[in-house]
């Protein structure tokens, strides 16, 4: 804190006036926050040990008044559904739904209580605006929609008086009912606290019932107020910066003979002021990271001296992300919406998987792979739980539904996390949120096991842990003592509704390390440094969106707090954490269209409007850094230990044809695939893959022949392959597919297209016997391999791949590769040898022209042709290899084609093996 800072003076003027009975006066804070700031000022500056002064929020002391205990917006919402069931005989709305409407509601009572208003009047109000908006239907031609609309609105009264008494039997409340209560009791207190001095010290806006209760004590001399204003601001009518102490200083009658203290004129001191421009709320947060960076290593004991204000909560984890390595220690204090924490986003993907499990069947508990997946790969899971071996089966087994048997099966080890998360869920709401719970407990347990808190994040997920598992606790107390619900969705629904209101609190050091704050917990608080974030409108100042069942005009009538107010409330936040600040950055987002976008706050313009002398000011706009390339393609040199994996390559099994292929079309996968061995991970193929049905197709065609290798076919033969398609293409998808769907869907489509594939191919074969071919099956998913040794290459490189099928028809050999896709007769053809290995359109020549070179020693001397049997294009039949010479085509592979073939390849071959040549990425 800064030794010029408002609790600095606040400790001198308690230790000077207050020093003979400290245990008798009790001070007054607008936030619990401060409390510690303050008591570490007086630590400063006493020396001797006496017992401190009582110090308390302004929230804890009206509670006090009252004699009321607060409840949280959760516990408030079931409290209010009973009272509502209570009260409401027929057409009662289930909880989801009433929340929807009972949340404005609450709030608008809440501020009827703060402001001291009478409820029966501004309620009737609302009514009548409701009936005069329906005058032009005649009653007697109402809809049961609009009755039921206006009956609504007719209820408030009832609704707003049953639930304040059912909460004051019970001692407990809102906010607002606190406070009406503490004003009634208002004088009772005072009887009993007249040996007490209170100090009320740094507020700002009051409300109805906040000035009651301080002018209350001011008029009988138990109280004094310490403002913080600035005179700039108090004397200046068009700043709102002091709209509220300007109101106070004029109609309090104490100040009829009273001074107005304290006024200050610390905004004009130097500061120096940075505004920065920067498009997307993750821009601001990397700058955030820059400027700690550069504060901390300037002196990071000073970090405690450096306050980031976060104008929109969303922006919390980014910083948090941003933030630099050194920051040792932080301290975050702001309320932070439940939505978006991780382990809301847990029980939301829990609530999915097993709401989806027994809808599925109503027989059996069938979980969805990629629900099963999400939960375990969650963060707050996957390091606990140990299940790669079940990820890895779920997905080499293609298991895209897993009934809940086999799930428990499939994992050996199980923790009782584990069982915790896949545990059935009955229809009781109760068991299913203890269930909940223990996983949440679970999780606590294994983070507190984490052997460094500090760096692991622990203190802050448990924060967010912790938030869920109070609004679990409080959902299992309710159905415990009221009725339960049978439907996991409307159970879903209902969780919903409360984790809207609920929030996650923090808990830190305050006085140790970066602080992290909100706007309101700035509150009484100075910092030498001071980074506020979205100050743009509509963030800061927050704008016009009123959450309200009462309309602007009313609320203008009745004196409650309209935008104006609330943006007066912003403006004097913003000035202050300007006020005795040294240097300050303001962070705005540039982007004025899309979801994150909005103009620069008004601050800034006012800023540069009403420059102070000693201020500052400089403006920047920070862009990302745009490459002049946009995409850099990887090139990388030949190693020795590359050249090494080459050689193993080239004398081990050889170069495949389609790794030739896939070197021309891009070498660095190539060089991933083939140097580095990374391969594809393994995932759950829900619809088979074009590559995957290929697969199916020619294992089933090799099972079908596999009998007749050596043979010459005959019809009976086909005719035999023929009836045992069913069941042979039915054992290749088991085989291939494992245990993925196949009796439904694309998947039974796919099946039926490679029973129809194999089909049409043996129809084809018969006809060609039935025409008097005669074919014999040499080979099937035959290894085929052949060494070049040649003077252009440094060292002998083996050739090796399966060929589909070798046949001998008619006596020539045939060497048949099937292709699943689409191959016409151009694919084949080719009409120059130039350039063959450069471009990969070639690549279906290439490929079967090398496994008749691997064949040709074994060919007895007889004629090759080799060739592609298209399934898209059977039509067509054997599309051999063919060669246009001088409008000549040579379909017979001779040896002056092998001779030029095996040339074309050396220089491809000397190409991937020259130490010379990176690996370049093709784009």
């Amino acid at each position: 804190m800064n030794d010029n800072s408002f609790l600095n003076k606040l400790s001198k003027t308690i230790i000077t006036n207050y020093s003979e009975n400290y245990s008798d006066l009790v001070v007054i804070l607008p936030n619990r926050r401060a409390k510690v700031f303050l008591i570490d000022e007086l630590k400063k500056q006493i020396i001797s040990t006496i017992f401190s002064p009582e110090i308390i929020s302004i929230e804890d002391f009206v509670q006090d008044i009252a004699g009321i205990r607060s409840v949280d917006s959760v516990e408030l919402l079931f409290e209010f559904y009973s009272v509502y069931l209570s009260v409401t005989e027929k057409d009662k709305e289930s909880f989801e739904t009433f929340a929807n409407w009972a949340k404005t509601l609450l709030q608008d009572f809440n501020e009827i209580d703060r402001y001291l208003l009478e409820p029966d009047r501004i309620l009737k109000y609302l009514e009548n605006i409701k009936e005069i908006e329906h005058w032009s239907v005649d009653i007697n031609k109402r809809t049961d929609l609009i009755e039921k609309h206006l009956a609504f609105w007719k209820k408030l009264p009832l609704y707003y008086h049953s639930l304040y008494n059912y909460l004051l039997n019970k001692g407990i409340g809102y906010q607002g009912l606190i406070y009406r209560e503490a004003v009634n009791n208002l004088n009772h207190f005072s009887e009993s606290a007249k040996e007490k001095k209170f100090l009320f010290a740094g507020f700002n806006a009051l409300n109805q019932a906040e000035e009651k209760i301080i002018q209350h004590l001011l008029a009988i001399d138990l109280a004094k107020i310490y403002w913080d204003i600035e005179e700039t601001f108090l004397n200046d009518t068009f700043n709102d910066a002091g709209l509220f102490q300007r109101r106070f200083k004029e109609s309090w009658p104490h100040y009829k003979t009273n001074p107005y203290e304290w006024i200050s004129n610390d905004f004009k001191q130097e500061k120096n002021i940075q505004v920065i421009g920067t498009p997307k709320s993750i821009g601001q947060a990397k700058i955030v990271g820059q400027i700690i960076e550069k504060h901390s290593n300037l002196n990071q004991s000073k970090l405690q001296n450096v306050a980031v204000v976060l104008g929109e909560e969303s922006l919390l984890i980014p910083v948090l992300y941003s933030l630099p390595a050194n920051v040792d220690a932080l301290n975050i204090t702001m309320g932070y919406s439940s939505k978006n924490n991780p382990a809301q986003i847990l029980i939301a993907k829990l609530f999915k998987a097993h709401t989806n499990a027994i809808s599925r069947n109503s027989t059996s508990y069938v979980f969805y792979y990629k629900d099963v997946l999400d939960i375990l790969m969650h963060p707050l899971i996957e390091p606990y739980i140990k299940a790669n071996q079940l990820v890895n089966r779920i997905n080499q087994n293609n298991y895209t539904f897993i009934l809940h048997k086999r799930i428990l099966e499939l994992q050996e080890n199980q923790n009782e996390l584990f069982q915790l998360l896949f545990k059935k869920w009955d229809t009781s709401s109760v068991s299913i949120l203890e269930n909940i719970s223990a996983i949440l407990l679970q999780i606590k347990s294994n983070l507190s096991l984490d052997k460094d808190p500090e760096v692991s994040g622990e203190k802050i997920t448990n924060a967010f842990v912790y938030s869920i598992f109070k609004v679990i606790n409080k959902m299992i107390s309710y159905f415990s003592s009221n009725e339960n619900i049978d439907n996991v969705d409307t159970l879903y629904a209902i969780y919903k509704q409360v984790i809207d209101v609920a929030e996650v609190s923090f808990e830190g050091e305050p006085l140790n390390g970066l602080q992290i704050m909100g706007v309101l917990e700035s509150r009484v608080l100075d910092f030498e440094t001071v980074i506020i974030t979205s100050v743009n409108e509509g963030k800061f100042p927050a704008g016009k969106s009123m959450n309200s069942f009462i309309p602007y005009d009313v609320k203008k009538e009745y004196g409650l707090p309209t935008f104006k107010e609330k943006d007066a409330i912003y403006t004097y936040h913003f000035y202050h954490l300007l006020q005795r600040a040294k240097n300050v950055y303001l962070l705005y987002n540039t982007e004025s269209e899309g979801i994150d976008a909005g103009e620069k706050s008004r601050f800034i313009t006012q800023l540069e409007v009403e420059k102070q002398p000693n201020h500052h000011l400089t403006f920047q706009i920070y862009n990302a850094n745009v490459p002049e390339i946009a995409y850099q393609k990887i090139i990388v040199p030949k190693s020795e230990s590359v050249i090494e994996r080459l050689k193993n390559i080239a004398s081990d099994k050889g170069f495949s044809p389609s790794s030739l292929t896939n070197y021309i079309r891009n070498p660095i996968q190539f060089y991933f695939q083939r140097i580095l061995r990374i391969s594809e991970t393994d995932e759950v193929e829900e619809n088979i893959a074009v590559n995957t049905l290929g697969t199916i197709i020619h294992g089933a065609l090799e099972e079908l022949y596999k009998p007749f290798i050596g043979k010459i076919l005959i019809e009976n033969d086909i005719k035999i392959c023929i009836k045992n398609i069913d069941d042979e293409v039915l054992k290749q998808f088991k085989l291939v597919y494992k245990e993925g769907e196949i009796k439904k869907g694309r998947n039974l489509l796919a099946f039926e297209v490679a029973k129809r594939n194999v089909l049409n191919f043996l129809k084809l074969e018969l006809e060609s016997i039935q025409n008097g071919d005669e074919i014999q099956i040499i080979a099937l998913e035959a290894r085929l391999e052949r060494e070049i040794i040649h003077p252009r290459l440094p060292f002998p490189v083996k050739i090796g791949g399966n060929v589909d099928r070798i046949e001998n028809r008619n006596g020539k050999i045939r060497i048949i590769d099937y292709k699943t896709g689409k191959v016409d007769k151009l694919n084949v053809t080719l009409k120059s040898w130039n350039g063959l290995t450069e471009d990969i359109k070639n690549d279906k020549i290439i490929q079967i022209l090398a496994y008749a070179f691997m064949y040709e020693p074994d060919a007895k001397g007889l004629d090759i042709e080799a060739g592609i049997i298209s399934f898209k294009n059977l039509k067509s039949g054997f599309l051999p290899f063919n060669f246009k010479v001088d409008k000549e085509t040579i379909e017979v592979i001779s040896a002056e084609i092998m001779e030029s073939y095996l040339e074309e390849i050396v220089i491809l071959l000397n190409e991937i093996l020259n130490v010379d040549v990176a690996f370049e990425e093709k784009v």
